[in-house]
Parts: structure tokens; C-alpha cells; sequence
């Protein structure tokens, strides 16, 4: 059973090595080891039989938590463990007191844009040359009742532990 639990230091080498697999300018494992020590930032890793294969991150600032990233290890992919690490980040934002969760995407991943739509997420905004690697614009997303998208998928938690 995939495992949910918060971040700590010693996930940083396997969660950079997702990173750099993941991401055409990954964070560096300063500012991913950064994240543990900033008050705002909640970040979490998706283990399976002591391994992390994936993680995600959030700011949770009022009532609002913003998607800082999200990612599976290339060799896990294709088997919804982004669907529930999601729905786990979700749970525990609604826990902390955010109603409301937003995300930047790449105008070109369709993949975790449909992801996000089947979380409610919609498209309210655009920003041009958001990312510097490409030059590609990214999408703004919001989901603006997070409780109901919750509440609506609650059947995914019997597919891993939130801790």
C-alpha cells in the first residue's frame, strides 16, 4: 500500500533524483532541502515499500495552497500514484484550513492538465513565457472549492495511508 507521509531530509537525494528525471530545470536539492525550513511550504513524498517514488509540494498561505510541484518517477508513471499523491495534498490542505488551491502548468502538458481537471481545477488565466527553459506559457489553475473535490473522491483514499 502507497504511503502519503511528510517530507524530511533524508528524502531529499531520491526526491532530487525525481526531480532531475522529471523537470527540464529541476529545483536544486539546496532549494528542496530549502522547502523543509520555509513555514508556508508543506511537501510530501508518495513511498512504496520504503521507497519514495514520487512527491509534492504546496504553499499554504490563508485559505489558498499553491502547487509548487508535483512529480512520479518516470518508472511508476501510468499507474494513477499522481492521482493520489494529489488527492493526498488535497486532504491535508483542507485539513490545514485551505478552501481554495491553485498550480501553474505547462501550456503543452496535457497529461496533468486532464489530471487537474478531474479535480476541478479550470483554467483562469495565462502567463506568457512562464517557463525559462522554453519559453512556453503556462496555464493558471484554480480549484475554488477544494472541501467538495475532497469529499467527491473520497473513494481514492482506500489506495494509499495519508500520515
Amino acid at each position: 500500500m502507497m504511503v502519503v507521509r511528510p517530507m524530511t531530509k533524508r528524502d531529499i537525494s531520491r526526491v532530487y533524483e525525481i526531480e532531475v528525471q522529471s523537470f527540464r530545470s529541476p529545483w536544486s536539492k539546496l532549494s528542496l532541502l530549502g522547502e523543509l525550513h520555509n513555514d508556508v511550504a508543506r511537501y510530501y513524498v508518495a513511498e512504496d515499500e520504503g521507497r519514495v517514488i514520487g512527491y509534492g509540494g504546496m504553499w499554504l498561505l490563508f485559505d489558498e495552497a499553491h502547487i509548487t510541484n508535483i512529480a512520479i518517477a518516470p518508472e511508476r508513471r501510468g499507474e494513477h500514484l499522481g492521482r493520489y499523491l494529489l488527492y493526498g495534498m488535497m486532504e491535508a490542505a483542507v485539513a490545514r484550513g485551505a478552501e481554495k488551491m491553485t498550480l501553474e502548468v505547462r501550456e503543452t502538458n496535457l497529461r496533468a492538465q486532464n489530471l487537474y481537471y478531474s479535480f476541478d481545477f479550470t483554467k483562469q488565466g495565462f502567463r506568457k513565457r512562464y517557463y525559462d527553459d522554453t519559453g512556453e506559457g503556462a496555464y493558471l489553475l484554480w480549484n475554488e472549492d477544494l472541501s467538495a473535490t475532497v469529499e467527491k473522491n473520497a473513494c481514492l483514499k482506500s489506495n494509499f495511508i495519508l500520515q
